[in-house]
């Protein structure tokens, strides 16, 4: 986190990722068949791990697996537009968990919104969700996490140019913008209580609010405002991370076999550098340096 604190500091023209959730959309192809590159460190389970009438004995029938994601994360899971297929850390977990399946990276992304996901879990829309999905107990009594996979922080983004906005209390009095059913929203209302909360959907939607002057700021992970100053250079980030947000792979709830397989997988990529190699080929793209220390699994609350 570090590395990614300095990069943002070093360069507002950096790249960003996303829990502020997506707007729903069809499902789209994740990957060809095809392995690539950045995925042959990724496991393959035994045929004995695929417990008869298991989660994965299903997903391996099905020949894909469904992945609640995003589709428009910069660095985290994006569409290529030239290729239709999904690029970034989130993304290519999602192609490795396939793998590890099914021998190879299928998988179908359902486009989610925060505030469905754990609905798309509940009902089987999805097999697993990679989202920015960030464990707390809370939620841990919907959905089932794994992991967590990965470390972000909630940190502030302005317009470039703004002034009087240095750290979070500096909210207080001011309208500020959050991704809707985040924990950007508890955050806020604890560190600047009297700031007035307008919340959207989906990160492109609080980055036009921000552009439009909606919101004096945009409160959000680290990882995804990276992407969005990257992208878009009018927007700045001005402040730290405050906070720290492990990110779970969402399951159904309840579902204890799964769980400890997608944790064993998770254990397998950190151990033969396949984590590492997702991170060099996606946030590593922007952020200098080798890749960062996984987290531990089970680690934290509702983990």
């Amino acid at each position: 986190m570090k590395r990614l604190v300095a990069v943002a500091a070093f360069s507002v023209s950096l790249l960003a990722l996303t829990s502020c959730g997506e707007s729903s959309s069809p499902a789209v192809p994740g990957v060809s068949p095809q392995k690539s590159d950045v995925l042959a460190k990724a496991p393959v389970a035994t045929a004995a791990e695929i417990l008869p009438g298991s989660t994965m004995e299903k997903i391996k029938q099905r020949g894909e697996l469904l992945v609640g994601g995003s589709l428009d994360a910069p660095l985290l899971s994006q569409q290529n537009p030239a290729t239709g297929e999904m690029e970034g850390f989130d993304a290519d977990m999602g192609k490795a968990l396939a793998k590890y399946i099914l021998g190879e990276p299928k998988v179908k992304i359902v486009n989610s919104a925060s505030e469905t996901r754990e609905a798309l879990l509940a009902n089987g829309t999805v097999d697993v969700v990679f989202q920015t999905y960030t464990i707390t107990e809370e939620r841990a009594k919907q959905v089932s996490f794994a992991g967590p996979y990965y470390t972000s922080g909630l940190t502030i983004a302005v317009k470039k140019g703004t002034t009087g906005i240095a750290k979070p209390e500096d909210l207080n009095g001011k309208k500020v913008l959050a991704g809707a059913n985040t924990p950007a929203i508890p955050a806020i209302k604890k560190l600047a209580p009297q700031a007035e909360i307008i919340t959207f959907g989906s990160d492109p939607e609080c980055i036009q609010a921000l552009k439009q002057d909606r919101g004096v700021a945009y409160v959000q992970d680290e990882t995804i405002l990276i992407a969005d100053a990257k992208k878009d250079p009018s927007i700045e980030i001005v402040t730290k991370p405050f906070t720290t947000d492990p990110y779970g792979i969402g399951l159904k709830h309840g579902d204890e076999q799964f769980k400890k397989f997608v944790n064993d997988w998770l254990k397998k990529m950190q151990d033969a550098g396949a984590w590492q190699e997702v991170w060099k080929n996606s946030i590593g793209t922007v952020v200098a340096g080798e890749a960062p220390q996984p987290p531990q699994i089970g680690s934290v609350p509702g983990s």
